[in-house]
């Protein structure tokens, strides 16, 4: 029975402290503590959410503008370039054949950069798959350099001996796209008989 006499002296010790420190107000009142407590908390987490807006809306913008510039190009491109303009690029670089496939155009760089100066190195790669098609393009600062990387024909590179020529020209109406098929060229005059 002591022990349910002791219980009942703390209920009564706890009802009494609530009394006389005002009762359930003060829970309301530890309440509003907590929430000012929360409050700078809160406020901290708005200011970073709003600077995270703003710094959206400011990558928006960049990302509008960066674009436009592609919607515009600036600078010249291959497909943009006067006749007269591809012949000079292309007399300024060599075609190297016989690449090896795993190789890279830093690598291509390297082995041709005491010819001269580099703009450019180019390994084609098939469009379907993605796979290099064993041959690449070097186009150099300037003209002299293509003579001095010509004496790099038959030189070994990764194991393979590569074919280095001056890059050729292609003229303007020799496509092979507007070929007919193979076997549906030239009939001549060969009728059936009349």
């Amino acid at each position: 029975m002591s022990g349910t006499d002791e219980l009942g002296e703390d209920q009564l010790n706890f009802e009494a402290e609530a009394s006389e420190d005002g009762g359930v107000g003060d829970v309301s009142d530890s309440n509003d503590v907590d929430e000012s407590i929360d409050d700078p908390e809160l406020e901290a987490i708005k200011a970073r959410v709003k600077a995270m807006e703003e710094e959206s809306e400011k990558l928006r913008q960049l990302q509008s503008e960066v674009d436009k510039q592609l919607a515009t190009p600036s600078s010249p491109s291959s497909v943009n370039m006067s006749f007269e303009e591809k012949m000079d690029v292309d007399s300024r670089s060599v075609y190297i054949g016989n690449v090896d496939y795993g190789t890279t155009a830093e690598e291509l760089e390297q082995h041709f950069h005491g010819s001269g100066a580099i703009n450019r190195v180019t390994i084609l790669c098939n469009k379907f798959d993605g796979h290099p098609k064993g041959f690449a393009f070097v186009e150099f600062t300037d003209k002299d350099s293509v003579q001095t990387a010509m004496a790099l024909d038959d030189s070994l590179f990764r194991g393979r001996q590569i074919k280095v020529m001056p890059k050729r020209t292609n003229k303007p109406g020799f496509s092979t796209t507007n070929r007919p098929a193979r076997g549906q060229g030239f009939r001549g005059r060969m009728g059936r008989g009349r």
